[in-house]
């Protein structure tokens, strides 16, 4: 039996792409950013909408070609507004878009809802908006549940934690079980980017890989990064080359990432959409005094290389950092799809024989 889903706020695909390796037909996908959806329909064949997905009802996608009944409705509303990184006021427009994906649920019915989001969702910054969501869906007859799942359980080189929302209709049976953990010990930056050559000096791609390019760096940067060991930040760096912000210490900021280095032996920390500069997080190479390049980055998320991305180098980091890990994408999809099967068949013995899929995943 094969399920279709749609996948809304779909980004450059990491959902869909990970829904596909567990056996799922996704029929249709939408998003409001332009670079998104090009580099979306570069890799998918069914269609891709280029609309406000915060605006969204059964009748509106019929409209634009949804002629296909949806089993199960993913997405991952923006979340920056919940971060615990963002500095300001704690209201962000972005954050009304958990509720408007609850209301496109709603219309559509289907037999499942999985939205994926960061854990300050659940704090002081996202609590309110998660209650109203939580309402929404519980009025409608869903039942819910959630956790926190880290990407590095289930197959990531990165220590990513994210939220995970499940829901279905009172009237099905069973509860839903998230997956157990995947590997032993998690995968190491060096397992994801190791093989990988040095980009030329130049700043050119290297042949036949345009994602692979040495990012510039001012003379002040290099000279930094020089100071900084593998897995270090900041405060490895003499107080004199600090900037003025950082002179304090972390003890008094925080912020020990940026301008950090990774650690080949280690799972990357959270690939976000600023990767692409080392001043921002923990996103230097470990051993060699640059940027780790936009195909380093893509493989942290576990992305394969013949995945597509297209824009400009910042929208492109934006993609693949705002991107749900393909392998956590997958991880999920095997668990909603043996709770789907368990609703046609009463043997889990049966499930997993008719599904081999789900045997390994």
């Amino acid at each position: 039996m094969t399920f279709r889903a749609l996948d809304l706020f779909c980004g450059t695909g990491g959902l869909t792409r990970g829904l596909e390796a567990a056996g799922f037909e996704v029929v249709g996908a939408v998003d409001s950013w332009e670079p998104a959806i090009r580099s979306y329909r570069a890799n998918f064949d069914h269609d891709a909408w280029l609309t406000d997905a915060g605006d969204l009802d059964a009748a509106k996608l019929a409209e634009m070609g949804l002629d296909k009944p949806v089993d199960v409705v993913v997405g991952g509303p923006p979340c920056q507004g919940f971060s615990i990184q963002r500095i300001g006021k704690n209201f962000d427009d972005r954050n009304d878009l958990v509720a408007c994906f609850g209301k496109t649920v709603i219309s559509l019915r289907p037999k499942l809802f999985i939205m994926e989001n960061v854990p300050g969702l659940l704090g002081h910054r996202g609590r309110d908006h998660f209650r109203r969501f939580e309402s929404l869906l519980s009025e409608a007859g869903y039942s819910l549940t959630w956790k926190i799942l880290d990407a590095s359980d289930y197959g990531v080189p990165q220590m990513r934690r994210r939220v995970i929302v499940v829901g279905w209709p009172n009237a099905m049976k069973g509860e839903f079980a998230f997956p157990e953990p995947i590997t032993a010990e998690p995968h190491s930056v060096r397992s994801a980017i190791g093989d990988l050559p040095e980009p030329p000096q130049d700043h050119s791609p290297l042949p036949g890989d345009p994602l692979h390019r040495r990012m510039k760096l001012s003379e002040l940067n290099l000279r930094r990064l020089r100071y900084i060991p593998p897995g270090g930040g900041f405060e490895d760096l003499p107080v004199e080359l600090r900037v003025n912000a950082h002179k304090d210490g972390a003890a008094r900021i925080g912020h020990r990432s940026v301008y950090g280095r990774l650690s080949f032996d280690k799972p990357a920390a959270t690939i976000t959409a600023r990767f692409d500069s080392f001043t921002r997080g923990r996103f230097a190479h470990p051993e060699q005094d640059r940027n780790i390049t936009l195909r380093e980055g893509a493989r942290l998320q576990g992305f394969p290389d013949d995945h597509v991305f297209l824009g400009t180098q910042d929208e492109i980091a934006a993609l693949i950092g705002n991107a749900v890990p393909p392998p956590l994408a997958q991880a999920v999809g095997a668990a909603a799809l043996r709770f789907l099967h368990m609703q046609v068949c009463d043997d889990p013995i049966e499930v997993l024989a008719t599904s081999p899929s789900l045997q390994t995943a």
